[in-house]
């Protein structure tokens, strides 16, 4: 029992000093505390430090001398994309520039499930199954599983779809897009997403769920996408709005953000796909 919740202790820092890599707060060359102070900030033993800097070492996260101290050697090969969470439909051509996409299976099955409900799908129907890895200089960063109702899905290939957005491709079927509901989350990366995504097995990923609707209100698409938050992110800007008494936070698309006088926009502002 006492291994095992010390087992838990070292996943826990562990997974809070690999994040602090990844996400660049402890950059290239950065000194990490020494064992009695990681110890002392986390509130474990330094048995259990030492095993979490274990195991980033063995992952060629960090390099550990005696001399010298702990220090990363991680160096981002690729600055970590953002996404613009307001703006679901577009720039979806900048995304097919900028990203490469990995069919990994696609196929016709019949309508069960979170997917064929979000749809609207009765029990009788097919959808069409993809699975997508999509990558950035070489390093992938979403998984990608979409349903897409079987008479839109029979317009085009699974060729198609490995070269092109599938939104683009459901808009050449002359499905006119209204709307998208979506949800954000987060989970732990299962044997065959870790595989995918060149991740762990329970690593965390940001979840996405969404379902896009045309104009009669019907289900045209449903995504889950997952991601890896070391490589992509999603960012909004926030304004002021409602009455003096009822003010809130609402979210302002990047399309009708002016940039700073002197700047242009930044290209890395993608969005879903």
């Amino acid at each position: 029992m006492a291994d095992r919740l010390q087992e838990a202790k070292a996943r826990q820092v562990y997974l809070v000093l690999r994040d602090r890599i990844m996400s660049g707060a402890l950059g290239f060359g950065a000194r990490l505390p020494n064992e009695n102070d990681l110890a002392l900030a986390h509130g474990v033993s330094r048995v259990t430090v030492r095993r979490a800097l274990s195991e980033l070492q063995s992952e060629h996260l960090i390099e550990r001398r005696r001399s010298a101290g702990t220090h990363v050697v991680y160096r981002a090969q690729t600055a970590r994309m953002n996404a613009d969470i307001s703006g679901v439909l577009a720039n979806l051509a900048d995304m097919g520039r900028s990203t490469k996409v990995q069919l990994l299976s696609f196929a016709y099955v019949p309508a069960n499930g979170p997917a064929a409900e979000a749809l609207g799908a009765s029990d009788h129907e097919l959808l069409q199954r993809s699975v997508r890895v999509r990558s950035v200089d070489g390093l992938p960063f979403s998984y990608l599983l979409a349903h897409v109702p079987e008479r839109i899905g029979v317009t085009f290939s699974c060729r198609e779809l490995a070269d092109r957005p599938l939104l683009a491709l459901l808009e050449r079927s002359g499905v006119k897009v209204e709307r998208a509901a979506q949800r954000i989350s987060a989970c732990l990366a299962a044997p065959d997403v870790a595989r995918a995504l060149g991740v762990k097995t329970g690593s965390p990923l940001i979840e996405l769920v969404r379902t896009v609707f045309d104009r009669d209100g019907r289900g045209v698409e449903h995504l889950h996408a997952l991601y890896r938050p070391d490589r992509y992110g999603f960012e909004f800007d926030l304004v002021r709005s409602g009455g003096a008494s009822q003010r809130s936070w609402s979210a302002q698309p990047l399309a009708l953000r002016k940039p700073a006088k002197g700047k242009s926009r930044s290209s890395n502002h993608i969005a879903f796909i």
